[in-house]
Formats: C-alpha cells, sequence, structure tokens
C-alpha cells in the first residue's frame, strides 16, 4: 500500500509549524511529505521594518527550511496558484513560470495573505508594500536613494518632493515602519549636511481614528504622542484619492509632494482561496474548530487564509486574528490532527488563548501589552524585542538577529545602497504576482488534461 501524500502549502509560521511538527511526529514509512513554497526559507515577517530601515540583515529573519536535523520534506519550489478537491490535485506555477500538478491525500493550507488595495488612481503603479523580504530590501535602498538624490540636486522643488516620505496603515506594520524609517533619515542628516532637516517630513495617515486600536485607547495615544514628538505628521481619518509618480493627493484634499508611497493598509487572503469555490468568511477560508473545510475531504486551512473559530472568546462568531502567535500554534495542531486522520483516530480543536501584542517603534521606544498588561519605554522594547527572539526558530537566527541589535546599538546606522533593482522602479504590482492565479476554466482544464485518458 502507497503512503499517503501529505501536501503543506505555504512556508510561513503555519505551514512550516506544521511541517515540523509532521517530520518529528512521523516515522518515514508513515507518509511523504511536500511543502509547495517560492522560497526554501521561513521569513520572521514582524521584523520586515527593522529590515526596510538596516538594523537587522536580509539573511537574519530568512531562516533556512533546510537546517531542521530531521529534514526529510520534499520543496517545490513554486507557488500555489490553484487547488481542485474533487481530483485531489493542486497546481503549482514553479519559479521558472513552469505549471505542474501536484497530487495528495491530505492538503495543509496555509499560504498566508497579501496586501489589500482598493481601486486608487495609481496606486498599485507607484505604492511600495512591505509584505515582502524583498519589498523591504528595495525600500531601504530606495529611501536612501532619495537623500543621496536631493542632496546632490539643484532643484528646490525636486529637493521637496524626494524628502516627503507617506506611510498609509496605522496597524503594526504601518506604524513600525514609519517609526523605523523615520528614524534611520533622522539618523542620517549629518551625513547630508546641504540637507535642510526641515524638509525631510514622514506623513503616517490611516482612515481608522485612531492608531492601532487592538492595543487599546491608552497604549495608542502612546505610541501616537511618541511619533508625533519624533515629528512623524499623522493624519487620522483619511486615506489616499490619488497616487502619482511625484505627488500624493489625500482624501481631506492636501496634495503632498512624495516620490515615496508605502502601503500597509491591512491584508487579504491569498487568491489562491478562492480557487476552491468553498465558502469564506470575509475572504478567509471558512473552517471548523478543527481546521478542516466542512465537506471536502483530506483539507485543512489556517494562518491568514482561514477563518478558525476562537474558541477562547465568548463571542459565537469570534475567528482568530491573523498574527504570528495563532499561526504557529495552528501549525502544529493541524499536523497532529492530519496525523490523526491517518492513524484514524479523533481530531482535536484548536484553542489558545491570546498572549497580548508588541510594537517595537525603534530605539528605546515601544508600546508593549502582554497578557493585557500595558507596558511603555524601556520595559515595552525589552518584551517586544524578547518576544521576537524567542520566536526565532533557530540558534543561529537568534544569534544573528541579538548581534545585529548590539551592532546597530553600538555603532549605529549605515547609509549603504546595495543597488536592489536600483533601475527599476518596483512596485506593489511587481513583488506580490497576484496575477498568477488561474480561473475555474484555467485550473478546471489543467487538471484535466494530466489526467489519464481511458
Amino acid at each position: 500500500m502507497a503512503r499517503p501524500k501529505i501536501l503543506v502549502v505555504g512556508a510561513g509560521f503555519a505551514g512550516v509549524g506544521c511541517v515540523r511538527r509532521l517530520e518529528r511526529s512521523l516515522a518515514p514509512d508513515e507518509a511523504d511529505i511536500c511543502l509547495v513554497t517560492p522560497f526554501s526559507y521561513q521569513l520572521y515577517l514582524p521584523l520586515l521594518p527593522q529590515v526596510a530601515s538596516g538594523v537587522l540583515t536580509p539573511q537574519s529573519i530568512a531562516v533556512s527550511l533546510r537546517r531542521s536535523k530531521k529534514y526529510r520534506t520534499r520543496i517545490v519550489p513554486g507557488g500555489a496558484v490553484g487547488v481542485d478537491t474533487k481530483a485531489k490535485v493542486c497546481v503549482v506555477r514553479t519559479i521558472t513560470d513552469e505549471i505542474v500538478n501536484e497530487s495528495y491525500d491530505h492538503i495543509v493550507l496555509a499560504p498566508g495573505s497579501i496586501t489589500r488595495t482598493f481601486d486608487i488612481p495609481g496606486l498599485v503603479d507607484n505604492a511600495r508594500g512591505m509584505k515582502t523580504l524583498a519589498e523591504a530590501a528595495y525600500i531601504r535602498d530606495h529611501v536612501i536613494a532619495q537623500l543621496d538624490l536631493a542632496d546632490a540636486s539643484h532643484n528646490a522643488a525636486e529637493r521637496e518632493s524626494r524628502l516627503q516620505f507617506v506611510v498609509v496603515g496605522g496597524g503594526y506594520a504601518g506604524t513600525e515602519t514609519a517609526a523605523c524609517l523615520q528614524r534611520l533619515t533622522t539618523a542620517a542628516l549629518h551625513r547630508y549636511p546641504r540637507l535642510d532637516p526641515k524638509l525631510i517630513k514622514w506623513h503616517l495617515i490611516d482612515i481608522a481614528p485612531r492608531l492601532m486600536p487592538e492595543l487599546g485607547e491608552k497604549l495608542g495615544l502612546s505610541a501616537q504622542k511618541i511619533l508625533t514628538d519624533r515629528g512623524i505628521d499623522i493624519s487620522l481619518g483619511v486615506s489616499i484619492a490619488k497616487a502619482g509618480p511625484e505627488e500624493v493627493t489625500f482624501t481631506d484634499g492636501r496634495v503632498v509632494p512624495c516620490r515615496t508611497l508605502i502601503w500597509t493598509a491591512g491584508v487579504v487572503a491569498s487568491p489562491l482561496i478562492a480557487t476552491l469555490g468553498a465558502e469564506t468568511v470575509r475572504g478567509r477560508l471558512a473552517v471548523a474548530a478543527d481546521m478542516t473545510v466542512p465537506g471536502v475531504d483530506g483539507v485543512y486551512a489556517l494562518g491568514d487564509a482561514a477563518a478558525v473559530p476562537d474558541l477562547a472568546k465568548d463571542e459565537e462568531d469570534a475567528v482568530c486574528p491573523p498574527t504570528a502567535q495563532h499561526a504557529m500554534r495552528q501549525g502544529r495542531k493541524a499536523a497532529e490532527n492530519v496525523i490523526a486522520a491517518i492513524r484514524n483516530q479523533p481530531l482535536q480543536p484548536y484553542r489558545h488563548k491570546d498572549l497580548g501584542l508588541v510594537v517595537d517603534l525603534g530605539g528605546r521606544d515601544a508600546v508593549s501589552k502582554p497578557m493585557g498588561v500595558e507596558l511603555r519605554g524601556l520595559p515595552a522594547q525589552a518584551v517586544a524585542r524578547g518576544y521576537h527572539w524567542s520566536a526565532l526558530r533557530t540558534n543561529v537566527a537568534k544569534t544573528r538577529v541579538l548581534t545585529n541589535w548590539m551592532l546597530n546599538a553600538v555603532a549605529g546606522n549605515d547609509f549603504v545602497r546595495t543597488g536592489f533593482q536600483s533601475r527599476k522602479a518596483a512596485t506593489l504590482r511587481d513583488f506580490e504576482f497576484t496575477n498568477a492565479y488561474l480561473s475555474p476554466e484555467e485550473l478546471r482544464d489543467q487538471v484535466a488534461d494530466a489526467m489519464p485518458r481511458a
């Protein structure tokens, strides 16, 4: 009898957590494990703003998938672009743009999320995101390039547009991105004596009435005061009406000369979810408490792409938020349920009480709410960095991150451009590949072509 094949889609917190538990709990002859991911690393997403600001190197938060001592998973280098649950086939577009079919007996869908965009003129052509390692590295190069070009320019209008930066999104990603990059440009001033410090301006805007509402009103206001005291202009109840290559128009009518628009206004589930034709909850795949998809055999979904019921809350329709702490634990529980299914044992529901939230604003500034306790300043910073450090999966990654933090604290920032895509104005359109997914008709044809003919 052939061994069952377990296919895991996505190498984020949920997918890697699932694979690692499968490798440790299953005997080699019990099942074959396959992981579909375009990159052979797990990205520690919460620290991307520190990569963009140069506090951390890109390698330090990209944890190799091949370091596990029990590594035996076959990695398919590509992205899943469609799933036919009836034929039990996942269609994969490899990194060489080849389309291949991967059959499965059990599939764990953890494809994560993509940046949420709206039909705003010029947005996808002129904005940058903060969702991938490549975007963080590109934004760092881009911001430093604006300083270099402004310093060399003799045109006052050009200088003004290059030295104004707009971040859209008052959640964790946007707030930390604005905070970290503003510290970088402020630290750079003494290296650019020809630049007027008053010309460097950071704008953080959000359509919500306050920053990071999940933190509560007091901590949200504390974070807002920290950023305002640094000189960041915060506009709430405001969004973007139009985005151009050299200026951004706000919904309140203001026109800001700007060549750097960073868009972090939320995420939506991966477009892969739409190819299943299954029920969704606010765009996330509807699943039971054991993370199985109702009415579909052998399909599990978790992480940002799934609406996993939050049994730790008293609310009837509560679902787990798309955070790293839930994704990691869901990955392990999903693996245990797949193993239980293979061994004909009962599946168990996922339950986890949220441990709280941490927000690193750079330097000694932070706000945190571990286990409901509100912290500010150095205690909050210690909790924030301690949590991130402990969540890194390998000792190598922990050593690299700790070394980077210590080096930055002692030696300060550097302002080196690597030349990453220096000749190409890479934007949201170029990094997220949202046009790579198959339509229902394309998926049906692809699977049918690969099926054996009678």
